[in-house]
């Protein structure tokens, strides 16, 4: 494989010859080290690319972000105004001992009163507290087509909850399993009970000490094949993937871009960085190479010298819009400013494209294109960990620089196994056309269900070839109304409201999968719909 130097710095003039930075540190200078992959995508190395990788004729997907109705969003800030006015009021008879519940105790406590003094704990007290039994319901069964919920009960208005000993059997549109590997039983659950009788239930030591075994450098090639990369490193933890990794690739002189509705993992990678951050509008190609040619014209605050890297952050799939990147429009805009491109696939990997290879393949995106692919095992495998995949020289340097190989404990080995075998499935080697029946149905499921929604005149947010499917709902009181009637229905569903969106963008965000059958789906667009007509949630 023949070893080339690529941009280093950003040049003030993008059409100008990059020039290399080699006086820097031995670790950082190898980010700027690209493998020429020509010759190992040629044959069947851990690098090449599937056959179908490509499809440069793929037409666009709609997707849909409609601007909130003047009324609701009246009625919306009218509603929190309200409930903001009257969590005053409760403070205020707190102090005079009118009212007592476990915030009264704090008062009385000058530390826990004065960490109890921000609006965060403000808004969760008196807000929050009122509707988080919609919540962090605990389930006690696998998170499959069907879950179980555990019944719970307050009896002093949600500050604790009691255990009923009942369980309830939903069907599951909250959960990320969109190949429907979530299973204990089966292919995946039997090779990772086997590998639990060889290797044990963890491994005790970080993947630089004790604790790489075999497993996992199986793991790591099949991932690389399956993704179309040279190489990859897996991690424990998905969220660490990322908040871990970026503070390892980028520094001082650094400048990152990110996509405004970046997950708060990458969001705390690029704090911890130490890089300047600049934030693009969601999706928005042209705020994005606005920000470009300002960094490339100006370069760094007050000295002018060219940012040694520029970074654009972005996700394949954004799970609380079901919007998908315009990878093809980020790969041109990293060409002409000689910028690098860091993917997240948590949420497209497995779910996206004709063989689930993610939105480089939806997009039919050279995946060589892309320097930085990471994902997450969480929502495809039925598994937990995230990986990296680059050039070998990246690899080799997060080996050693980040702290997540370092500190924490690499991904048990019946963990990697169970995703070795979905993987594998999705790949068709077990011989069986089973992942590429997943796949496809996840699609079909995700296009049958969006297009009922949008026919019941439901406000719905993203692609159409989106597993997640969010249903706008705004209002505060509407949001956990739909979550406790649908309960009533034994439809287990996640709503999401302020602060995890704006104030005025609240929803219901559906999560399908391939496990889902047809059947279930009309039932619950079925209750779906009469509970949009009590709620007057439609257009």
């Amino acid at each position: 494989m023949r070893i080339i130097i690529s941009a280093c710095s950003v040049v003030r003039d993008p059409r100008a010859t990059p020039k290399p930075l080699l006086q820097q540190s031995s670790w950082s200078s190898l980010w700027h080290l690209e493998a020429e992959t020509s010759e190992a995508m040629s044959n069947g190395s851990a690098g090449s690319r599937p056959p179908d990788m490509t499809n440069p004729g793929r037409p666009r997907a709609q997707e849909s972000f409609p601007e909130p109705p003047l009324m609701k969003a009246v009625f919306t800030h009218l509603s929190y105004g309200i409930l903001i006015l009257l969590g005053h009021v409760c403070d205020f008879l707190r102090k005079l001992g009118m009212k007592r519940d476990p915030y009264t105790e704090a008062l009385k406590n000058e530390d826990l009163f004065k960490m109890n003094l921000d609006f965060e704990m403000f808004f969760t007290r008196n807000i929050y507290r009122r509707i988080r039994d919609c919540w962090n319901r605990p389930i006690a069964s696998a998170p499959g087509a069907y879950t179980d919920l555990v019944d719970r009960v307050s009896d002093d208005c949600n500050w604790t909850f009691r255990y009923t000993g009942t369980k309830t059997n939903c069907l599951n549109l909250g959960s990320y399993n969109y190949l429907g590997f979530a299973e204990n039983t089966g292919p995946c659950a039997d090779a990772a009970y086997q590998s639990t009788l060889d290797y044990g239930a963890g491994t005790c030591s970080p993947a630089r000490e004790l604790g790489t075994l075999d497993v996992h450098k199986k793991l790591e090639a099949l991932v690389a094949r399956f993704v179309g990369k040279p190489a990859a490193l897996v991690f424990g933890m998905g969220f660490a993937t990322n908040s871990m990794n970026i503070p390892a690739l980028m520094g001082k002189g650094c400048l990152i871009v990110s996509n405004e509705l970046n997950h708060a993992s990458i969001v705390t990678g690029a704090k911890l960085s130490g890089a300047t951050v600049k934030v693009f509008k969601h999706n928005s190609v042209k705020s994005l190479e606005a920000i470009l040619r300002r960094a490339v014209t100006d370069g760094q605050p007050r000295t002018h010298r060219p940012w040694r890297k520029i970074l654009i952050l972005v996700e394949g799939v954004y799970s609380m819009e079901g919007s998908l990147a315009p990878l093809p429009e980020i790969v041109q805009l990293k060409k002409k400013y000689k910028a690098y491109v860091y993917l997240d696939e948590a949420h497209s990997i497995g779910a996206m494209g004709p063989t689930g290879r993610g939105v480089c393949e939806y997009w039919g995106v050279d995946p060589a294109d892309i320097d930085i692919m990471m994902g997450t095992f969480t929502k495809s495998f039925g598994a937990a960990g995230g990986y990296i995949a680059a050039n070998q020289d990246v690899i080799n340097y997060l080996r050693g620089a980040s702290h997540s190989t370092t500190y924490a404990t690499s991904v048990p080995a019946p963990v990697a196994q169970q995703i070795i075998t979905s993987m594998t499935i999705i790949m068709g080697d077990d011989g069986t056309k089973e992942g590429e029946k997943r796949v496809a149905q996840l699609l079909d499921n995700s296009r049958y269900f969006r297009q009922r929604l949008t026919e019941m005149n439901f406000i719905v947010y993203g692609n159409e070839d989106s597993p997640v499917v969010p249903i706008l709902l705004y209002e505060p009181g509407k949001v956990t109304s739909f979550s406790r009637e649908l309960l009533k229905k034994k439809i287990a569903v996640v709503v999401v409201g302020f602060p995890a969106t704006s104030i005025v963008e609240a929803r219901a965000r559906i999560c399908l999968s391939a496990s889902h059958t047809r059947d279930m789906l009309d039932y619950a667009l079925k209750e779906i719909n009469e509970v949009g007509d009590l709620l007057l949630l439609k257009k």
